[in-house]
Protein backbone atom coordinates (compact mmCIF):
# COMPACT_ATOMS: atom_id res chain seq x y z
CA UNK A 1 0.00 0.00 0.00
CA UNK A 2 2.59 2.19 1.04
CA UNK A 3 4.54 1.43 -2.06
CA UNK A 4 1.69 3.72 -4.40
CA UNK A 5 2.12 6.45 -3.11
CA UNK A 6 5.37 7.18 -1.27
CA UNK A 7 7.47 7.84 -4.63
CA UNK A 8 5.46 10.81 -5.41
CA UNK A 9 5.88 12.32 -2.31
CA UNK A 10 8.90 14.51 -1.78
CA UNK A 11 11.37 12.64 0.18
CA UNK A 12 12.62 14.64 2.45
CA UNK A 13 8.71 15.27 3.80
CA UNK A 14 8.41 12.00 5.50
CA UNK A 15 10.50 9.54 7.64
CA UNK A 16 10.45 5.83 7.55
CA UNK A 17 11.99 3.14 9.20
CA UNK A 18 10.90 -0.95 8.81
CA UNK A 19 12.88 -4.01 10.03
CA UNK A 20 14.68 -7.19 9.64
CA UNK A 21 14.21 -10.61 11.00
CA UNK A 22 10.97 -11.70 11.25
CA UNK A 23 9.07 -12.70 8.76
CA UNK A 24 6.40 -15.81 8.55
CA UNK A 25 3.57 -16.19 11.41
CA UNK A 26 4.69 -19.81 11.61
CA UNK A 27 6.65 -19.71 14.66
CA UNK A 28 9.10 -22.14 12.67
CA UNK A 29 9.57 -19.89 9.75
CA UNK A 30 9.32 -16.25 11.94
CA UNK A 31 12.56 -15.26 12.54
CA UNK A 32 16.09 -15.21 10.56
CA UNK A 33 18.99 -13.52 11.74
CA UNK A 34 21.66 -14.29 9.35
CA UNK A 35 23.50 -12.24 7.13
CA UNK A 36 22.10 -13.27 3.72
CA UNK A 37 18.21 -13.10 4.64
CA UNK A 38 18.79 -9.66 5.48
CA UNK A 39 20.40 -8.15 2.79
CA UNK A 40 17.84 -10.03 0.94
CA UNK A 41 15.12 -8.32 3.41
CA UNK A 42 16.13 -5.15 2.82
CA UNK A 43 15.89 -5.05 -0.96
CA UNK A 44 12.04 -6.67 -0.52
CA UNK A 45 11.34 -3.72 1.63
CA UNK A 46 12.84 -1.31 -0.51
CA UNK A 47 11.00 -2.59 -3.26
CA UNK A 48 7.61 -2.75 -1.92
CA UNK A 49 8.34 1.01 -0.65
CA UNK A 50 9.43 2.17 -4.12
CA UNK A 51 12.27 3.94 -2.41
CA UNK A 52 15.95 4.33 -2.66
CA UNK A 53 16.65 4.16 0.68
CA UNK A 54 14.64 3.86 4.53
CA UNK A 55 16.34 6.16 7.32
CA UNK A 56 16.03 3.73 10.26
CA UNK A 57 16.48 -0.11 9.52
CA UNK A 58 16.03 -2.29 12.86
CA UNK A 59 16.85 -5.35 14.15
CA UNK A 60 13.48 -6.42 15.44
CA UNK A 61 12.80 -8.75 18.44
CA UNK A 62 16.49 -9.34 19.04
CA UNK A 63 15.27 -11.98 22.20
CA UNK A 64 14.15 -14.29 19.95
CA UNK A 65 17.14 -14.87 17.88
CA UNK A 66 18.90 -18.53 18.96
CA UNK A 67 21.72 -16.45 20.45
CA UNK A 68 23.16 -12.85 20.79
CA UNK A 69 26.45 -13.89 18.70
CA UNK A 70 24.31 -13.88 15.01
CA UNK A 71 22.71 -10.76 15.44
CA UNK A 72 26.81 -9.37 16.15
CA UNK A 73 28.57 -10.96 13.85
CA UNK A 74 25.74 -11.51 11.05
CA UNK A 75 22.61 -9.21 11.11
CA UNK A 76 24.36 -6.07 12.71
CA UNK A 77 27.02 -6.11 10.38
CA UNK A 78 24.51 -7.05 7.27
CA UNK A 79 22.89 -3.88 8.23
CA UNK A 80 26.30 -1.76 8.56
CA UNK A 81 26.61 -2.65 4.29
CA UNK A 82 23.15 -1.90 3.96
CA UNK A 83 23.91 1.74 5.79
CA UNK A 84 27.27 1.71 3.38
CA UNK A 85 25.33 1.08 0.37
CA UNK A 86 23.01 4.18 1.58
CA UNK A 87 20.13 2.08 1.56
CA UNK A 88 19.70 3.35 5.03
CA UNK A 89 20.43 6.49 7.44
CA UNK A 90 20.66 4.93 10.95
CA UNK A 91 20.67 1.46 12.70
CA UNK A 92 18.17 0.27 15.38
CA UNK A 93 17.66 -2.21 17.16
CA UNK A 94 14.08 -3.22 19.26
CA UNK A 95 13.56 -6.04 21.47
CA UNK A 96 11.27 -6.31 25.14
CA UNK A 97 13.61 -7.77 27.52
CA UNK A 98 15.92 -4.26 27.77
CA UNK A 99 19.40 -6.37 29.25
CA UNK A 100 19.43 -8.32 25.82
CA UNK A 101 19.38 -4.67 24.03
CA UNK A 102 21.95 -3.53 26.46
CA UNK A 103 24.44 -6.26 25.96
CA UNK A 104 24.35 -5.95 22.00
CA UNK A 105 24.58 -2.14 22.31
CA UNK A 106 27.73 -2.78 24.39
CA UNK A 107 29.36 -5.66 22.59
CA UNK A 108 28.39 -4.11 18.94
CA UNK A 109 31.36 -3.40 16.76
CA UNK A 110 28.75 -1.98 14.05
CA UNK A 111 27.69 1.74 15.38
CA UNK A 112 24.11 1.56 16.57
CA UNK A 113 22.02 5.06 16.17
CA UNK A 114 18.86 4.11 17.93
CA UNK A 115 17.00 1.64 20.50
CA UNK A 116 13.70 0.70 21.12
CA UNK A 117 11.91 -0.84 23.67
CA UNK A 118 8.16 -1.72 24.49
CA UNK A 119 5.98 -0.84 27.77
CA UNK A 120 9.21 -0.78 29.85
CA UNK A 121 8.84 3.23 30.49
CA UNK A 122 4.97 3.41 31.15
CA UNK A 123 2.73 3.33 34.40
CA UNK A 124 3.55 -0.46 34.76
CA UNK A 125 6.86 -0.58 34.50
CA UNK A 126 9.50 2.05 34.42
CA UNK A 127 12.78 -0.27 33.93
CA UNK A 128 13.72 1.94 30.99
CA UNK A 129 14.84 4.77 33.20
CA UNK A 130 18.19 2.66 34.04
CA UNK A 131 19.69 2.02 31.02
CA UNK A 132 18.79 5.62 29.57
CA UNK A 133 21.87 7.56 30.79
CA UNK A 134 24.19 5.33 29.47
CA UNK A 135 22.41 5.09 26.44
CA UNK A 136 21.77 8.41 25.69
CA UNK A 137 25.79 9.42 26.37
CA UNK A 138 26.16 6.66 23.66
CA UNK A 139 24.59 9.23 21.50
CA UNK A 140 21.86 6.48 21.19
CA UNK A 141 18.25 7.75 20.22
CA UNK A 142 15.30 5.90 22.80
CA UNK A 143 12.22 4.93 21.34
CA UNK A 144 10.14 4.23 24.29
CA UNK A 145 7.32 2.29 22.62
CA UNK A 146 3.72 1.05 23.72
CA UNK A 147 2.77 3.76 26.41
CA UNK A 148 -0.40 1.35 27.28
CA UNK A 149 1.88 -1.18 27.35
CA UNK A 150 0.30 -3.28 24.93
CA UNK A 151 -3.52 -3.00 25.65
CA UNK A 152 -2.86 -3.14 29.40
CA UNK A 153 -4.47 0.80 29.56
CA UNK A 154 -7.28 0.48 27.44
CA UNK A 155 -10.43 2.07 28.21
CA UNK A 156 -11.75 -0.87 27.77
CA UNK A 157 -9.08 -3.63 29.35
CA UNK A 158 -6.45 -5.68 28.34
CA UNK A 159 -6.84 -8.29 25.55
CA UNK A 160 -7.42 -12.28 26.43
CA UNK A 161 -4.05 -12.78 25.12
CA UNK A 162 -2.25 -10.27 27.18
CA UNK A 163 1.21 -11.91 28.42
CA UNK A 164 1.23 -10.49 31.74
CA UNK A 165 0.16 -11.80 35.06
CA UNK A 166 -3.62 -12.38 35.72
CA UNK A 167 -2.95 -10.71 39.24
CA UNK A 168 -1.36 -7.47 37.29
CA UNK A 169 -4.41 -7.17 34.87
CA UNK A 170 -6.97 -7.84 37.53
CA UNK A 171 -5.24 -4.70 39.52
CA UNK A 172 -5.46 -2.43 36.20
CA UNK A 173 -8.97 -3.65 35.31
CA UNK A 174 -10.00 -2.20 38.97
CA UNK A 175 -7.85 0.89 38.05
CA UNK A 176 -9.83 1.43 35.03
CA UNK A 177 -12.84 1.53 36.84
CA UNK A 178 -11.67 4.04 39.11
CA UNK A 179 -11.18 6.32 36.39
CA UNK A 180 -14.26 5.53 34.26
CA UNK A 181 -16.15 6.60 37.64
CA UNK A 182 -14.28 9.87 37.78
CA UNK A 183 -15.08 10.13 33.72
CA UNK A 184 -10.81 10.07 33.58
CA UNK A 185 -9.69 8.20 30.13
CA UNK A 186 -6.77 5.67 31.66
CA UNK A 187 -5.07 6.03 28.27
CA UNK A 188 -4.61 9.19 28.06
CA UNK A 189 -2.63 8.86 31.82
CA UNK A 190 -0.65 6.01 30.72
CA UNK A 191 0.30 8.33 27.13
CA UNK A 192 1.17 11.64 29.62
CA UNK A 193 3.31 9.68 32.33
CA UNK A 194 5.51 8.17 29.42
CA UNK A 195 5.76 11.66 27.84
CA UNK A 196 6.32 13.47 31.22
CA UNK A 197 8.10 11.38 33.37
CA UNK A 198 10.49 8.86 31.25
CA UNK A 199 12.96 10.80 29.58
CA UNK A 200 12.94 9.02 26.05
CA UNK A 201 13.64 10.64 22.45
CA UNK A 202 10.46 9.37 21.20
CA UNK A 203 7.19 8.08 22.55
CA UNK A 204 5.63 5.45 19.90
CA UNK A 205 1.98 4.87 20.30
CA UNK A 206 0.06 2.42 17.43
CA UNK A 207 -3.21 4.28 15.75
CA UNK A 208 -5.24 1.66 14.16
CA UNK A 209 -7.86 4.75 12.50
CA UNK A 210 -7.36 8.28 11.92
CA UNK A 211 -9.76 8.99 14.94
CA UNK A 212 -7.30 7.53 17.15
CA UNK A 213 -4.24 9.32 15.82
CA UNK A 214 -6.01 12.26 16.51
CA UNK A 215 -6.97 11.53 20.10
CA UNK A 216 -2.92 10.59 20.36
CA UNK A 217 -2.20 14.15 19.25
CA UNK A 218 -4.80 16.30 21.56
CA UNK A 219 -3.47 14.35 24.71
CA UNK A 220 0.48 14.21 23.73
CA UNK A 221 -0.49 18.25 23.60
CA UNK A 222 -2.72 18.64 26.37
CA UNK A 223 -1.08 18.37 29.71
CA UNK A 224 -2.87 16.51 32.93
CA UNK A 225 -4.96 18.32 34.93
CA UNK A 226 -4.93 18.46 38.69
CA UNK A 227 -7.51 15.37 39.05
CA UNK A 228 -6.17 13.12 36.43
CA UNK A 229 -2.84 14.08 38.23
CA UNK A 230 -4.20 13.10 41.10
CA UNK A 231 -5.24 9.79 39.49
CA UNK A 232 -2.61 9.27 37.83
CA UNK A 233 -0.16 9.05 41.03
CA UNK A 234 -2.86 6.98 42.66
CA UNK A 235 -2.21 4.67 40.11
CA UNK A 236 1.67 4.15 39.91
CA UNK A 237 1.30 3.87 43.96
CA UNK A 238 -1.28 0.69 43.29
CA UNK A 239 1.17 -0.91 40.47
CA UNK A 240 4.11 -0.41 42.53
CA UNK A 241 3.51 -3.91 44.21
CA UNK A 242 4.10 -5.59 40.90
CA UNK A 243 7.43 -5.96 38.66
CA UNK A 244 5.25 -4.76 35.99
CA UNK A 245 6.61 -7.22 32.92
CA UNK A 246 6.34 -10.72 31.47
CA UNK A 247 10.10 -11.32 30.45
CA UNK A 248 10.06 -15.28 29.33
CA UNK A 249 7.23 -15.76 29.17
CA UNK A 250 6.55 -15.12 25.09
CA UNK A 251 10.01 -16.41 24.76
CA UNK A 252 9.07 -19.88 26.44
CA UNK A 253 5.68 -19.73 24.31
CA UNK A 254 7.56 -19.36 21.18
CA UNK A 255 10.41 -22.08 22.12
CA UNK A 256 7.64 -24.56 22.80
CA UNK A 257 5.90 -23.97 19.68
CA UNK A 258 9.02 -24.44 17.15
CA UNK A 259 9.65 -27.50 19.50
CA UNK A 260 6.06 -29.01 19.31
CA UNK A 261 5.46 -28.62 22.86
CA UNK A 262 1.92 -27.91 24.14
CA UNK A 263 1.20 -25.43 26.97
CA UNK A 264 -1.10 -23.13 27.44
CA UNK A 265 0.95 -19.48 27.66
CA UNK A 266 -0.23 -16.61 25.43
CA UNK A 267 1.60 -16.24 22.21
CA UNK A 268 0.15 -13.09 20.18
CA UNK A 269 2.86 -12.91 17.19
Amino acid sequence: MLGKFLPDIPRDKFVIATKVARYDTDPKKMFDFTNDRTLASVDESLKLLGLDYVDIIQVHDCEFAPNIDIILNETLPALEKVKKAGKAKFIGVTGYPLAVLDEIIKKSTVKIDLVLGYTRGSMVNQDLSKFLPDWKERGIAVVNASPIAMGLFRKNGPQPWHPAQNELKEEIKDCIELCNAENIDISRLALRYSLDEIDGDIVLCGTARPAELDENIKNATTPLTPSEKFMSEKIITRLSQFSGHWEGIELEAYRNRINDVEDDLPFFR
